[in-house]
């Protein structure tokens, strides 16, 4: 891939453990993801995959090896990003069109202007009518179309998603997924994905990344070839999905064992 937008070359982060040592969380990782590119990630529980969000994004630096954003080596947290976390980041006490005129405000967007903006993503993320509701008054599949259009009405270059599903039903789950790859298809954006669901990132993404146990590194990179635009459930059912289902699977298994064997040595 030529001048990708993202790269990681021997991505490497350590902690200081608990024990007073050192905690390496991830260890010479390397993918890259194209402008335009839905890149899902995937891996054991807590191998490392959110880490790998904190590295692109600038919240934590790299250890060792490089993290690179436009060519750049990343410092600080680059222009162009949007970061839809697991848990929403959605202020209780302003409603719901102040909330996502909040990311323009804070990049000098003088008020009405903000307003204006965000009415028209409150509108595309089918909150329409709700601009003035305040988010006690929502569901969780509402609060979770708020949060999109707080990371999309900055219109980010960049978007990094943490399991933003993970606490939802399984109906609203599915068309909050229907929805972001709606709303995305109308942007340029690369979209790094961080799941525990592998169906959910083979009917979301262009890529599939398997992570090893911990320390995390790259075991698999599969190609998605599934036609878009999708509808995530009936795109389930086809035998296409099925076979990347198996295939994939085949790799990840071994990694989830793994960690649950690691697991269970430091519990005896």
């Amino acid at each position: 891939m030529s001048n990708p937008l993202i790269e990681l070359r021997g991505a490497t982060k350590r902690f200081p453990g608990t024990d007073g040592g050192i905690h390496t969380a991830v260890k010479n990782i390397d993918f890259t993801v194209a402008a335009g590119e839905f890149v899902a990630v995937v891996g054991p529980t807590g191998c490392g995959k959110s880490t790998t969000l904190s590295l692109v994004s600038g919240l934590e630096p790299t250890s060792a090896g490089r993290t690179l954003v436009r060519g750049k080596d990343v410092d600080g947290i680059p222009d162009g990003i949007g970061y839809m976390f697991q848990q929403d980041a959605v202020l209780p006490w302003r409603s719901v069109i102040d909330n996502v005129a909040l990311g323009p405000r804070f990049r000098g967007v003088s008020k009405a202007q903000a307003k204006v903006k965000a009415a028209e993503w409150v509108r595309i993320v089918g909150l329409a009518g709700f601009e003035d509701y305040y988010p006690h008054q929502l569901s969780g599949g509402m609060r979770k179309r708020v949060a999109l259009a707080q990371t999309l009405v900055n219109e980010p270059e960049i978007i990094l998603m943490d399991e933003p599903f993970s606490a939802l039903d399984v109906q609203t789950r599915q068309l909050m997924q229907d929805e972001l790859l709606r709303v995305w298809a109308g942007t340029d954006a690369a979209v790094i994905f961080v799941t525990h669901d592998l169906e959910e990132a083979i009917a979301l993404a262009d890529r599939v990344v398997v992570m090893t146990a911990s320390p995390a590194t790259v075991c698999g990179d599969f190609r998605v070839t599934l036609e878009r635009p999708r509808n995530v459930e009936e795109v389930r059912l086809t035998e296409e999905f099925r076979d990347l289902y198996r295939e994939i699977w085949e790799t990840l298994r071994d990694q989830v064992e793994a960690a649950r064997t690691k697991g269970a040595t430091r519990v005896a």
